[in-house]
């Protein structure tokens, strides 16, 4: 008799659950696929046809046109400008505090830490409407108001992307910072050197994240915005298809799915680390 022995099939029922599971999670995401079919679709749609009847999902024709016609309509590509300008820098400012504020939470002792933690945290039971009128008096005392650091900088320092890092860092031994304490690196270096290369998937996800809340970010901009054209992002841009003189849909939807195409290609470029941070941030604790 060998020490081997073959593996055994799936068993029926196994294989049919798993089955089951499978088509699930088809349904699923054909539910989630179906409004963004229906917008290329409908941006692609003559204008006279985008609410013809009976419904149908492809125009009489393939009209590309539809997608230059919104550069002409307004000045889109501002908007696209603004929104990356916006999104960009308080995507790294965001990463930043969270990374420098997350090492301070869970790697350096001080009086008090636990507390200040702690308030930071309950910040996040506050909803954002709450804080609109007075951050918006904040701007108006400081001059900001119209202007890009007013679209910028109050958002820019969340609890969420502190507790996030502040996670992951309790997950890395306390034997890396004594290995580097002793080659001579004070705690400046430590963070540069050490943990900083080590927490790239779990900043990638924050960045992934932040970038997409400044990026559909509508409320905001929408009170603290006067100069459409020199400030609006692309939110406020897409508003702007809603006139007097009637909604043009077809251009809606085709500058929807533009507005899409940050956000696919920052989720492209960082798809490696986001899953390794998905993996690894927020596991693990002490």
């Amino acid at each position: 008799m060998t020490s081997l022995t073959r593996a055994r099939p799936p068993a029926a029922p196994s294989r049919l659950r798993r089955a089951i599971g499978y088509a699930l999670l088809c349904l699923i995401a054909l539910a989630f696929l179906a409004p963004l079919v229906y917008m290329v679709a409908t941006s692609l749609k003559p204008a006279g046809e985008t609410f013809e009847s009976p419904p149908t999902l492809w125009g009489s024709e393939i009209r590309w046109q539809n997608y230059a016609d919104v550069f002409t309509y307004l000045p889109f590509e501002r908007f696209i400008i603004n929104g990356v300008i916006v999104a960009v820098l308080g995507t790294a400012l965001n990463v930043a505090v969270a990374a420098l504020s997350g090492y301070a939470f869970s790697r350096l002792r001080w009086r008090g830490r636990n507390l200040v933690f702690a308030l930071f945290l309950a910040t996040l039971m506050i909803p954002q409407d709450v804080l609109v009128i007075p951050m918006y008096v904040m701007m108006q005392d400081f001059g900001w108001v119209d202007s890009f650091q007013a679209l910028i900088i109050p958002w820019a320092f969340t609890a969420f992307g502190a507790f996030l890092s502040r996670q992951f860092f309790l997950t890395v031994p306390q034997e890396l910072d004594d290995a580097a304490r002793m080659d001579g690196a004070g705690t400046v270096r430590t963070f540069f050197a050490v943990m900083l290369p080590l927490a790239r998937p779990t900043l990638a996800v924050l960045a992934v994240f932040t970038f997409i809340a400044y990026w559909n970010s509508f409320l905001w901009p929408l009170i603290i915005v006067n100069d459409v054209e020199a400030h609006a992002t692309v939110p406020l841009g897409l508003q702007q298809f809603f006139g007097q003189q009637g909604s043009q849909w077809h251009l809606v939807m085709a500058a929807s799915v533009i507005s899409m195409l940050p956000t696919v290609i920052i989720l492209l470029l960082l798809q490696r680390h986001l899953i390794r941070g998905i993996v690894t941030s927020g596991l693990g604790g002490r």
